[in-house]
């Protein structure tokens, strides 16, 4: 009895572990010194899979991908641009190929976006959502 309580609790504690991981959520960001205010889900593919380079505004967007193969990475693709990692290698192969596209630089983790993206207001790059601070600010949530 005592061996079925204990292991009821560990199955309970890991699949509130693993509930939270799958309910994190992603925001998408952009210097807080940035004049765009929300994007909608259209024109963030749009901008990461190079077929504008403009903001709304007007003004320059670039860009900037976590590494390959993290979490968040695979969930921004998976939601916002609606294809898989290996969807994403082919559709840059051929752009590449064609001399019509390069992909977006892989710029590193959170915190390393987030600190990218506050220095540069042509930045666009997405973070989970505990690693936004007040030099970013969210133009979507997912």
């Amino acid at each position: 009895m005592k061996s079925t309580t204990w292991f009821s609790r560990i199955a309970i504690a890991l699949s509130l572990v693993f509930s939270a991981a799958a309910y994190a959520e992603t925001a998408v960001i952009v210097s807080a010194s940035n004049g765009n205010g929300t994007l909608d889900q259209d024109t963030i593919a749009r901008i990461f899979l190079g077929k504008t380079s403009k903001f709304p505004d007007g003004s320059q967007a670039i860009p900037v991908d976590q590494n390959e193969g993290s979490a968040v990475r695979d969930a921004f693709n998976d939601a916002v641009l609606g294809k898989s990692s290996s969807q994403l290698k082919a559709y840059w192969s051929r752009l590449i190929f064609t001399g019509k596209g390069t992909p977006p630089k892989e710029s590193g983790s959170d915190a390393d976006i987030t600190a990218l993206v506050a220095k540069n207001p042509n930045l666009i790059g997405y973070v989970d959502s505990a690693a936004v601070d007040a030099s970013v600010k969210v133009v979507y949530r997912f």
